[in-house]
């Protein structure tokens, strides 16, 4: 290789590492991708079958994701149909000096999130519990906001839709997860859970409910390479990434990838809505 042919070569190297390093800082943290499969659930009432459940997760409202994003991405959700819409935690990030303008930018968006036929539900995760995953004062702020909006949010509770349950479990780095007291409240054999963060599927007691939990928390690590995990996963399990992972107790998990980030940048991981088609397992 002669001098003129190697200083091509790394012009274009460094061209195409910059133009790489412009789309995941620019454009990749807003290629929202509407991820579209089925949910077996066992015992599925009739009438929902072939209901459409939207799972919206990890928004982060707040001074790092863009509100104009955020709207855009609510109103394609909004196209989809839903029957029901659920918001698997982080909602709000919260920052100590933003005081109330931050809640009543939470307040805008929420107005804009689409709204279910049937219900639409919310659980809490680490970031909407404030500096340290611990501030239940901050946690009421945010519940409060959603329900306001017309969300209602499940802190180890269920929401009975149309015979179906849906089990909301609150955040585990909060010490605020119980998921075998929110699924003692059932009422149907038909359920699907919720729960923020996915190492509460490992760490805490599930009793003999085998059914769907529905997750975020992940981002799917925000960055991959072609063939390789994430390196940076805020899990335990690292199998808990993204997307459907099925337990050896017969639980199944499916991971959604957010909407939103905590850092402004994503490679070969886009944001995600996952539009649920229900039908009976």
């Amino acid at each position: 290789m002669n001098r003129r042919t190697f200083l091509a070569t790394a012009a274009g190297g460094a061209a195409a590492t910059a133009a790489a390093g412009a789309w995941a800082w620019r454009v990749a943290p807003h290629a929202l991708e509407i991820v579209e499969r089925p949910l077996p659930v066992a015992a599925l009432p009739p009438a929902l079958r072939g209901a459409r459940l939207v799972q919206l997760s990890d928004l982060h409202v707040g001074p790092v994701v863009d509100d104009g994003y955020l709207r855009d991405a609510f109103a394609r959700a909004a196209t989809l149909g839903a029957d029901i819409v659920v918001v698997t935690g982080d909602l709000l990030t919260h920052r100590e000096g933003r005081g109330e303008a931050q809640y009543a930018q939470l307040r805008a968006l929420l107005a804009a999130l689409p709204r279910g036929r049937l219900a639409t539900l919310a659980i809490l995760g680490n970031h909407d519990y404030g500096t340290g995953w611990v501030d239940r004062d901050v946690a009421l702020r945010v519940q409060r906001e959603a329900e306001r909006a017309g969300v209602r949010v499940l802190r180890n509770e269920v929401a009975a839709v149309e015979g179906l349950d849906v089990v909301g479990i609150d955040e585990l780095w909060a010490r605020a997860a119980d998921p075998r007291a929110a699924l003692a409240a059932r009422t149907h054999d038909a359920a699907i859970a919720l729960c923020h963060n996915p190492d509460a599927l490992d760490a805490l007691a599930w009793g003999d409910y085998r059914g769907w939990i529905l997750a975020g928390h992940t981002h799917g690590g925000q960055c991959r390479l072609p063939f390789l995990p994430p390196p940076l996963l805020p899990v335990r399990n690292r199998r808990y990434a993204a997307g459907e992972i099925a337990l050896a107790d017969g639980r199944r998990l499916y991971v959604n990838r957010g909407v939103g980030y905590t850092l402004p940048v994503r490679f070969n991981v886009p944001p995600e809505v996952t539009a649920f088609t229900l039908v009976d397992a």
